[in-house]
């Protein structure tokens, strides 16, 4: 059931982590984005793990929040055991694809914008499916290698999620362009195109994927 307002919409959801594997999994088909099954369930699971607030945020000196990205890989480079570092290296990308994929809007006009958060994540899944590839972490190596691969094409899927119940207007071109501009992102890049503004090649940054 939904209730319409002028503005916007309200989806009652009964089971997130359902709502969560349909809305990626439609998202991904309409964007033409294939991954293997692990890799869309891990990504579901951990959709419906930071929907709580206490699993994304954390307990710091400062307070409750979210650590700076720059902070985890500190922590990653300076474990003292290969448990220690692979875990600071997931919650790396794991935050970092969360708050690209959800929050893309938010970081207009500040320091740090969405392709920060991209590359971060993306080595940080990098390195984990290296170091588990020569390891016993077979399985879980192939998720983080297909992530890191693929980290802007899933982004453009979340953010797809993310803005179900939105309609871009006018007013969202500058930060559409911006996006674009930054990380290459296909759907940014439609989403312009279906509002009248055809994107310049030589504008955007031509990330590679």
């Amino acid at each position: 059931m939904t209730h319409e307002g002028p503005r916007h919409r309200v989806i009652a959801i009964g089971n997130l982590q359902e709502f969560f594997r349909d809305a990626l999994h439609a998202a991904m088909s309409r964007q033409k984005l294939a991954v293997r099954d692990h890799t869309e369930h891990y990504v579901v699971n951990l959709l419906t793990l930071f929907s709580r607030a206490d699993a994304l945020y954390e307990r710091t000196p400062q307070g409750v929040r979210i650590k700076p990205l720059v902070v985890m890989l500190a922590e990653a480079l300076e474990a003292t055991s290969a448990a220690e570092r692979n875990r600071a290296l997931q919650r790396l990308g794991d935050v970092s694809l969360f708050i690209a994929g959800f929050f893309a809007g938010s970081f207009a006009r500040k320091l740090i914008d969405i392709d920060y958060h991209i590359a971060m994540g993306g080595r940080a899944y990098g390195s984990l499916g290296d170091i588990l590839g020569r390891g016993r972490g077979q399985a879980l190596a192939g998720v983080f290698t297909e992530l890191a691969q693929k980290f802007q094409r899933v982004v453009d899927a979340l953010n797809e999620v993310s803005e179900m119940a939105h309609t871009h207007t006018d007013r969202d071109i500058l930060r559409l362009y911006e996006i674009w501009m930054k990380t290459g992102s296909r759907r940014a890049h439609a989403l312009l195109r279906k509002l009248g503004v055809e994107p310049s090649p030589s504008a955007c940054s031509a990330f590679q994927h």
